[in-house]
């Protein structure tokens, strides 16, 4: 549910009205807003924050772990806007069992590394990705070692 307080703010308004289902929560904290995005909505939405409300600049893509909640996984996103001189956080809650969310590559070529990364240390698939492999680790390191779960002792390839 997006509180009263933030729903009239230009960006969320703007945001609601063009895509009503996109946005399932959101909290304005010390200044800095963030929603909660429906997984399968992020690129319509960072689409539509580019191109209409400025948010040029991608400056983060990560993930968190909250094993063993379920939905295991948020992706979450730091928008820019140097025009409006705003930031934006969105989040999107991504399953533990086969974690997948679509790429935004295609709104911001500069989230092509930051997804690479969350790839190579959570294991988060970003569908339609042009390059998704590992980025830190070598091909053959097996699991992803920012995963709650992942062993810290023990062998390693």
């Amino acid at each position: 549910m997006i509180p009263d307080e933030i729903k009239t703010l230009p960006v969320v308004a703007a945001l609601v009205e063009v895509l009503p289902e996109s946005v399932s929560a959101g909290k304005l904290d010390r200044g800095e807003l963030t929603l909660e995005v429906a997984a399968e909505r992020i690129v319509e939405v960072c689409h539509y924050l580019k191109h209409e409300q400025k948010f040029v600049r991608v400056s983060t893509v990560t993930a968190i772990d909250w094993y063993p909640e379920e939905p295991r996984f948020e992706v979450v996103y730091h928008l820019h806007s140097p025009e409006r001189n705003q930031r934006l956080r969105l989040k999107c809650k991504v399953p533990g069992a086969d974690p997948e969310i679509d790429s935004t590559t295609g709104v911001w070529r500069g989230a092509n590394w930051y997804e690479r990364e969350a790839f190579d240390l959570f294991g988060i698939r970003f569908r339609n990705h042009p390059d998704l492999r590992r980025i830190m680790l070598p091909e053959t390191w097996e699991g992803y070692p920012l995963r709650k779960d992942y062993p810290v002792t023990g062998d390693r390839v």
